[in-house]
């Protein structure tokens, strides 16, 4: 089934290029169903490559998709064209009376700075409070996951001795809707700076974690109350996405168990491809079954779906 998305967003030209279904606007309305309407809170700093990863994912579901790209209200991001945030994103702001089946909330270049110094952490406070009363499920992504963790259950993140870079592997720990399918054992691309402590988190009752790595900690954790769940990597990298990270930054942190013998100069193979396209499907999944069929129910006011 198609995820609607802007006629003119970059991603629609790379998605009907993969065999992604893109749906126009006047299609969308010929169509009698709801479809689930998905907000992004896109903190990344390539916005139209996470866009583009993210909205492939959404897209390769069953289920038709309409994907709302949100930014923070007044953060002026520096590395995408102020136009084309213009043209695509809207502020928390102008939407914060609207409700969602499903809200991302992406990783952020910030992670090494405690929480309480970046810029926006008020208004991001804001928003995870807000996905209590107006989102059915959230799902954050790396920093983001972090970021709702500290907030919601006061887990601390811990700086890492060096950058945490390479696909690893992770092992499935406990039975869930959200791992329908998975391998006992699967790969994962890892990127980031810090890290949440196992045994923190295992001391907080009120989160379950479903994956985890030995050698990179939790992965994908379950948080019931808030209707949310956390993944600390980034099941929706494309396969050159970590070689473009370690070009970027001159060469200087080399991911491991990614590129053939360790070689740059030679093409990674992607090994997560398929487990990203389950999370992603299972997540979609879950909130269809359980979403209230009248949109103005969801959040504190939910009903279950007919």
């Amino acid at each position: 089934m198609p995820i609607k998305i802007p006629d003119d967003l970059p991603a629609r030209l790379a998605l009907e290029k993969e065999g992604v279904i893109v749906m126009g606007e006047t299609d969308a309305i010929r169509q009698d169903i709801r479809p689930l309407r998905i907000g992004l809170l896109n903190l990344m700093p390539n916005k139209i490559s996470t866009e583009t990863q993210l909205a492939r994912l959404l897209g390769a579901t069953p289920l038709q998709i309409e994907l709302h790209l949100v930014r923070i209200t007044d953060h002026v991001p520096r590395h995408t064209s102020a136009d084309h945030m213009e043209a695509f994103y809207r502020p928390w702001s102008d939407v914060s009376a609207e409700r969602f089946d499903g809200f991302i909330i992406t990783g952020a270049p910030v992670e090494r700075m405690p929480f309480e110094e970046v810029r926006y952490w008020p208004e991001l406070c804001s928003i995870l409070d807000w996905t209590r009363t107006h989102v059915h499920r959230c799902l954050t992504i790396c920093w983001g996951a972090q970021a709702a963790l500290y907030y919601f259950h006061g887990v601390p993140k811990q700086e890492l001795p060096a950058k945490a870079t390479g696909v690893f592997r992770h092992r499935v720990l406990t039975p869930s809707p959200y791992l329908r399918g998975f391998s006992d054992v699967f790969d994962v691309p890892v990127s980031r700076w810090t890290e949440v402590c196992p045994d923190t988190l295992d001391a907080t009752s009120a989160v379950q974690v479903l994956a985890s790595s030995e050698q990179t900690g939790p992965c994908v954790v379950d948080d019931p109350t808030h209707r949310a769940l956390h993944v600390f990597n980034h099941f929706e990298y494309d396969s050159t996405t970590l070689a473009d990270e370690y070009h970027r930054d001159g060469g200087t942190y080399l991911p491991q168990h990614y590129f053939p013998d360790d070689n740059p100069h030679l093409p990674p193979e992607n090994r997560w491809r398929s487990h990203a396209h389950m999370l992603f499907g299972n997540w979609i999944n879950e909130i269809y079954q359980s979403t209230p069929f009248d949109i103005a129910n969801i959040g504190s006011k939910e009903t279950p779906r007919r």
